[in-house]
């Protein structure tokens, strides 16, 4: 008989209000408010509270957990508790306190420290902190990621026995919180308590360089307390990996199900630094959930929610209100009205009838930038009304070339570097097509969001992209190449102009294939199953 799931604990770096970078912070809060909104589950969600976070504005109150005063950063806090963050040789602690908020039936805990107060991103350094630190890059990692990783780790079970609580589930978020199973049953501390706790780590990207893996084995294992034996069974190339550590400890899972067949099954592995083959080879065999969307927070039914010019209804082929969304936001771009952050090179006007195709997203090589870059450049050569719009930042190498691009192409191009979130729900409104020229992609959300808001993506068909069916919900191409992408994108231009009923059918069929399939309704029901297989390890 299986065992209820009546309390889980989701340990993040990242959640979607708070803090974020990328789709952790999505899936952290949906699964958790999905959880919490069936009644059956109580959810907590411990993560850090960086520098850039003001918790008394965003409705946190002072925890008061712990058994003594603590000093972080010369203010005394009346309660709060010492973690042992132990270097090789030299025994320490960490002075941690919490806050703590009630979002939407979840409870959320921010651990106060001094290692994460001083950081103002959640991965990496900002232009201020390179201004005032010239050894600071900027997007640059932290220099402390595997210490912040442990910290938050150890804070969060501690704090889990300072409550009082017994989670049925401790769900880690990608790398930063992997290592946590093996501590939970390693170390003495909280082997006993722990006892009844089963683990699920989420692999959100398990490409090269986000393992959050470390070469320094003895850093390694005074920092995290594990056995030496332990530290040595959980290399991968010579680091101790946090994905390996957890495999014998937790079931591990990735956010798609074609994303775990590709790391087990093909060379694309070779992404990963062949860390899908390591697991196989322990005999661990990867799970896949892929990652769902909640409909209504990109409905464009309310526009005032998304803070479009106008409404439209997807679902019920009514485009009216799309089209002035189109006209709004090109009319800001050909008077350069601007947004705050964001800086705008090129401009746009509106021509009644005319495709728009968009880009939204990191300006990095994962994301296939080099490879829109050119599909452009192919696309303005042999179409001539045909424009684009990207935004977002990245390297410098691809923002440079965008620049450029935005030059050449005089009204045909527009470059927006930053980030805006309304400025983004602008741009889902407005475009037509939506490119993703990914070189992997573990699960993908911006497809969702695309279609939620009318705008058909344009997708290489890898990793979780495979959701998006060739000219039912978008379309698709498999060679990474930008030859592959123009020739997709030219047919996808071709229906929307020869073909509008058509085309509008695949912007329907889109949004009824999400109800259908991609609520996180369904992928809430997909986790629990995962959560009784974990329970099977401990019992």
């Amino acid at each position: 008989m299986s065992r209820s799931i009546q309390s889980v604990w989701i340990v993040t770096r990242e959640y979607a209000g708070l803090a974020g970078a990328g789709g952790v912070k999505d899936v952290s809060r949906q699964l958790a408010e999905a959880l919490a909104g069936s009644g059956e589950t109580n959810v907590c969600v411990i993560m850090p509270r960086y520098g850039f976070m003001d918790p008394k504005a965003l409705g946190f109150i002072e925890a008061g957990v712990g058994t003594q005063s603590v000093v972080i950063k010369e203010t005394t806090l009346p309660r709060g508790f010492l973690v042992d963050m132990n270097y090789v040789e030299r025994e320490r602690r960490e002075s941690v306190a919490l806050w703590q908020a009630n979002m939407n039936g979840v409870q959320v805990y921010l651990v106060e420290s001094e290692r994460f107060a001083e950081k103002m991103g959640v991965y990496t350094y900002t232009a201020e902190e390179a201004k005032a630190q010239v050894w600071r890059q900027q997007g640059q990692g932290h220099y402390d990621y595997f210490a912040m990783n442990i910290l938050l780790q150890k804070a969060s079970l501690d704090t889990m026995i300072l409550l009082g609580e017994h989670p049925d589930i401790i769900h880690c978020q990608d790398g930063h919180t992997a290592t946590l199973p093996a501590m939970m049953r390693e170390n003495s501390g909280y082997r006993q308590y722990f006892h009844t706790s089963a683990a699920v780590v989420t692999m959100h990207n398990a490409g090269v360089g986000y393992h959050q893996e470390v070469a320094d084995l003895p850093f390694a294992q005074a920092i995290t307390s594990l056995p030496r034996k332990v530290v040595e069974n959980s290399l991968l190339a010579g680091k101790f990996d946090p994905f390996i550590a957890a495999a014998s400890y937790a079931i591990l899972n990735t956010v798609s199900e074609n994303y775990a067949r590709e790391l087990q099954q093909s060379d694309e592995d070779v992404r990963t630094g062949w860390l899908g083959h390591a697991l196989l080879a322990k005999g661990v065999t990867l799970a896949g959930v892929t990652n769902g969307i909640d409909p209504e927070t990109f409905d464009p039914t309310r526009p005032e929610q998304l803070h479009l010019k106008a409404g439209f209804d997807v679902r019920k082929g009514h485009f009216e209100g799309k089209v002035q969304c189109k006209q709004d936001l090109l009319e800001r771009l050909n008077n350069r009205l601007g947004w705050k952050g964001v800086e705008q090179f090129g401009s746009l006007s509106f021509f009644p009838g005319e495709p728009l195709c968009t880009f939204i997203g990191r300006l990095t090589a994962q994301k296939g930038v080099d490879t829109l870059i050119e599909s452009i450049s192919n696309i303005l050569a042999t179409d001539a009304t045909c424009r684009f719009l990207v935004f977002g930042s990245g390297e410098a190498i691809y923002e440079e070339q965008l620049k450029k691009l935005a030059r050449q192409g005089y009204d045909r191009v527009c470059f927006l570097k930053g980030f805006d979130p309304l400025l983004a729900n602008a741009i889902y409104a407005a475009g037509d097509l939506f490119l993703i020229p990914s070189q992997y992609e573990p699960c993908g959300l911006t497809d969702y969001m695309a279609q939620l808001l009318g705008n058909v993506p344009v997708v290489h068909r890898v990793g979780g992209l495979v959701k998006v069916i060739d000219e039912e919900t978008g379309f698709c191409y498999d060679e990474d190449k930008a030859a592959a992408l123009t020739l997709t994108l030219m047919r996808a231009l071709t229906m929307y102009r020869e073909e509008p009923e058509r085309f509008r059918g695949i912007q329907q069929a889109a949004v009824r294939r999400i109800d259908q399939k991609h609520t996180w309704q369904q992928v809430m029901d997909a986790y629990r199953a995962l959560y009784q297989q974990a329970l099977t390890l401990i019992e």
